[in-house]
């Protein structure tokens, strides 16, 4: 009685293709590949949340630096209010250019225009280099596991199918039974895999897109501002 008992026991394991059991009856390799995947998952989604999160702040503060820069004040006026919270990439970026004047104003000798606007034009890449590095740390993650992962997921498949392979070769029997549980083990590791690259592929090309189109926004108001700043200041 016993015996039969145990047989329906393992029966009824093998026969079980939970995600939970493909997995713990998984070999050391399979389990390894499918751990990586689900951490790769877990990682891919915590960027893509805060990605998201971090461009709707960035366009809000956006909005609300135009308002304010675009309502007729003065450049040492709006300095004094972005200096006291620049989080934003556009008051740091503005900030920057307003204290490198300030610096060529306390000299005593003649400012040379030329060598001013070099001097701003600089001190503006350097704060938006620095900001854009901040912006697109991580993403990169996002291309790599949507490029990588159904590599790995294959690789668990491949391996599973041999397992399959050696089950038949030990049974010497080619029934459905041997030789479903490396299969399922093998389809879960691709299932996985592909789960894990298509959300990163979709929210690396969404993310790289906007925040393409914001860099553009900020080398814009670059331009715009070096503009309007000197001709101000020729026209003094």
């Amino acid at each position: 009685m016993e015996s039969v008992i145990s047989s329906n026991e393992v029966a009824s394991l093998a026969t079980d293709f939970s995600m939970m059991s493909l997995f713990f009856r998984a070999d050391l390799v399979v389990k390894s590949v499918i751990l990586i995947l689900i951490f790769s998952s877990i990682w891919s989604w915590a960027i893509i949340v805060s990605k998201i999160i971090k461009y709707r702040k960035l366009k809000k503060q956006e909005l609300e630096f135009d308002e304010i820069f675009w309502s007729g004040n003065s450049f040492e006026d709006l300095y004094e209010t972005f200096s006291l919270e620049s989080n934003d990439p556009k008051s740091k970026i503005f900030c920057s250019a307003i204290e490198e004047w300030k610096k060529s104003s306390k000299s005593k000798t003649n400012i040379n225009i030329n060598s001013l606007k070099e001097r701003m034009n600089r001190s503006m890449l350097i704060v938006y280099n620095k900001e854009s590095e901040l912006i697109e740390k991580n993403i990169t993650f996002l291309a790599t596991a949507g490029s990588t992962a159904p590599f790995i997921g294959l690789f668990g498949t491949v391996w599973g199918i041999m397992n399959s392979f050696q089950s038949i070769a030990i049974a010497q029997n080619t029934n459905l039974s041997v030789v479903a549980p490396g299969i399922a083990e093998a389809l879960f590791a691709t299932a996985l895999g592909l789960f894990v690259a298509i959300p990163a592929v979709v929210a690396y090309n969404k993310i790289s897109s906007d925040l393409s189109k914001y860099f553009m926004s900020l080398e814009s108001f670059i331009d715009e501002f070096t503009t309007i700043f000197f001709r101000q200041l020729e026209a003094k």
